[in-house]
């Protein structure tokens, strides 16, 4: 039996070093073949059975002076998996939504970010948050929405805290029982950032009241620093802003609003009693609320809440479409309302439902240092409170608007980011290849596939373990009007499902798959060595 060897060459390899390669190869056999005697010394072998073909033959095979040399089998991973076609990737089993396909194995591709966090073998991961990035028009709206809804149907609810473009207030309202909360644009609506929320179940007493005090205090100041856009407040304007909340909360028998809090820095303004400083920390911060309570943002988050947030409903958006049109600075000061709004409603650990928490635009959720540290924060207690984070970004360039170049608050947010075990990578320009190679530790062989990748394939990183998914979003008519995004500028495809008089719909076409990728990963998901 001849033992055949495989070799396997890195595709980062210059020509010249794969030269050199071979030429070892071709080295180290040389020097290890056996050493045989000399001709002379060497005898014929007795022929294992006589018969008529000669001295030295065996009937139906012959005899060789020297063993043959079969060289070194050289291939890439694609040729290996031709060769050995029963070494494909088993995925991630069976629990979970079915997502799309993997390109690789050619097998339905399952995911849930609980079902692998559970998962105690080497492809469970420690964290149930997950990042999404690419490019405009490369899928990822479409397959966050896929994902969603078909988590729906194993108990899995959603919430939207913004969403901006009110992508997410069509599929909330296409889902039975799924709640929209609108805001602006004419709605009555109005959130209340400073709401207790309910009371976490199993809680005493003081942890609960320590608990929502952090919370309205972070969320106050995130909004005065990020209104301010001069950095973070200074020490007397902090405590003068405690203060004011102290007393709002008093005031109003525990249901404090900004417009209370307002006020009560405009009484520490005009009566500064025994301590002055705290009357001229006062000045900023209430020149930042009365934006809230009498400018363009009056009507919107000053007074308490008059909408409450249903926890038995599947999904929960809160449509930001109409204020997003505004400026730049109206969309984070909103996003940080309502993220701060919901907050306070899905932190009760004891409520035992996960949720998906999708954050649209998701660096407009790190603009300053206190937004950062709750966001931090909050991604840390994903697990305990049955959260995961879906943080959506175009590109790692989007965290450029956060902070200056070196600052605390960039480092941060780039920090935090590159901390989410689970990544979507869909396709990227040629600029984000230094970001993503060292922010986010890519392989550069995967980095040039996510530059040619088409709509709706992606790259998961699950824990240690990587996959190429063809999500395919579009199974039905019904998916495909509620998960595309381009109807503005694509006008729905002709070819389609037909509807019948009976009303019943025919299954629209299944995409074919693109092997374009298969063989770029190894049978175990991590780069080609």
């Amino acid at each position: 039996m001849v033992r055949r060897v495989a070799t396997f060459q890195p595709a980062t390899l210059t020509p010249a070093q794969k030269r050199e390669q071979r030429q070892q190869l071709a080295r180290d056999a040389y020097y290890a073949r056996p050493t045989l005697p000399r001709r002379r010394d060497r005898g014929l072998p007795e022929p294992a059975v006589p018969g008529p073909f000669g001295p030295g033959l065996v009937q139906g095979g012959y005899w060789n002076l020297a063993r043959p040399s079969v060289p070194t089998h050289q291939a890439t991973s694609r040729q290996v998996a031709g060769i050995y076609p029963f070494v494909a990737d088993t995925g991630l089993g069976h629990r979970g939504p079915i997502l799309g396909v993997d390109l690789n194995a050619d097998a339905l591709w399952h995911f849930s970010p609980w079902e692998a966090y559970t998962d105690h073998t080497d492809r469970g991961t420690f964290s149930t948050n997950l990042l999404v990035l690419g490019a405009y028009r490369a899928g990822k709206s479409a397959t966050i929405k896929t994902l969603v809804v078909r988590s729906l149907a194993f108990g899995h609810h959603a919430v939207v805290p913004s969403d901006p473009k009110g992508e997410w207030a069509i599929v909330a309202d296409a889902i039975p029982g799924g709640r929209v909360i609108r805001i602006g644009g004419g709605s009555p609506a109005r959130l209340n950032p400073l709401d207790r929320g309910p009371r976490r179940t199993g809680a005493g007493d003081e942890q609960d009241t320590k608990l929502v005090a952090q919370r309205r205090i972070t969320a106050l100041t995130s909004l005065v620093e990020m209104a301010l856009g001069s950095g973070r407040l200074t020490a007397v304007e902090h405590a003068a802003l405690h203060d004011a909340l102290a007393r709002a909360i008093t005031t109003t028998g525990d249901r404090p609003t900004l417009r209370a809090v307002y006020e009560q820095l405009g009484e520490m303004i005009a009566h500064p009693g025994r301590d002055g400083r705290l009357s001229e920390g006062a000045v900023q911060p209430r020149f930042v609320l009365r934006r809230f309570v009498e400018g363009d943002l009056s009507g919107l988050f000053e007074d308490e809440s008059t909408v409450t947030f249903d926890q038995h409903a599947p999904i929960v958006v809160v449509d930001t479409s109409e204020l997003f049109s505004r400026s730049e600075l109206v969309a984070q000061l909103t996003q940080v309302c309502t993220t701060a709004w919901i907050q306070a409603v899905v932190s009760d650990r004891s409520a035992k439902q996960t949720r998906y928490l999708i954050r649209e635009e998701g660096w407009r959720d790190m603009t300053n240092v206190a937004a950062l540290q709750m966001f931090q924060q909050w991604l840390k207690l994903s697990r305990h409170y049955g959260i995961s984070n879906i943080v959506i970004l175009h590109k790692m360039g989007d965290l450029d608007a956060v902070g200056d170049h070196g600052s605390k608050e960039r480092n941060l947010a780039y920090s935090i980011v590159g901390d989410i075990e689970n990544k979507f990578i869909f396709r990227t320009n040629h600029q984000e290849a230094t970001a993503l190679q060292t922010r986010l530790n890519i392989p550069p062989s995967h980095i040039d596939e996510a530059r040619r990748l088409r709509m709706g394939v992606f790259l998961a990183y699950i824990g240690q373990h990587a996959y190429a998914v063809d999500c395919f979003a579009t199974s039905t008519r019904w998916e495909y009007d509620l998960f595309a995004t381009d109807h503005a500028l694509i006008p729905t495809p002709d070819t389609g499902p037909v509807v019948d008089p009976g009303g019943i719909e025919e299954a629209w076409p299944t995409p074919t798959i693109d092997a374009g990728l298969e063989g770029w990963l190894t049978p175990t998901g991590t780069e080609t060595p």
